[in-house]
């Protein structure tokens, strides 16, 4: 009688740790490393007067720990805030306002604002970084890492912002 089965315990035991390095690697979120994490966890009435903005594609509004007392679950990194921003098809985006560039070369914190409609720029190191795409830096920046995201999830008329 031939046996069929010619794997051996070892080589299913190796057979499974590479299945399960390969899961676990795949299943990891995607972080950005050079912002240090925060917790954030706050819910938008997009009704609101004050995220008006929002209703608009390419529209933003700034969030921070004074925003409807929220407090610091809303005061991203070195309380410089959140960039909330509405792409197209109903997407909404969150991005910390600290520039990842001017944090990752001198630990500096430095808050980014909104400069034509769909990007966010650094006073300090110039760069640009792309609201609609995840908040990735033009090529032609100092910047090479994209801003900090946080997730976003939409029922209804509530924007839920978050990280853990």
């Amino acid at each position: 009688m031939i046996n069929i089965n010619i794997m051996t315990d070892k080589a299913k035991l190796g057979f499974f740790f590479i299945l399960l390095t390969v899961t676990a690697v795949s299943c990891e979120r995607k972080k950005n490393d050079v912002i240090p994490d925060v917790y954030v966890d706050f819910t938008m009435n997009l009704n609101d007067i004050e995220f008006i903005n929002l209703s608009s594609i390419f529209g933003s509004v700034y969030v921070n720990a004074s925003t409807n007392n929220w407090g610091q679950k809303a005061a991203g990194f070195g309380n410089n805030g959140i960039i909330v921003f509405a792409g197209t098809e109903g997407e909404f985006y969150a991005y910390d306002r600290t520039c990842p560039h001017d944090y990752f070369v001198s630990e500096q914190s430095v808050k980014i604002g909104v400069a034509d409609i769909i990007f966010a720029e650094c006073p300090v190191c110039k760069t640009r970084y792309a609201l609609t795409s995840g908040g990735t830096p033009l090529s032609d920046g100092a910047g090479k890492h994209p801003l900090k995201n946080y997730r976003t999830s939409i029922m209804g008329n509530y924007l839920h912002v978050w990280n853990h």
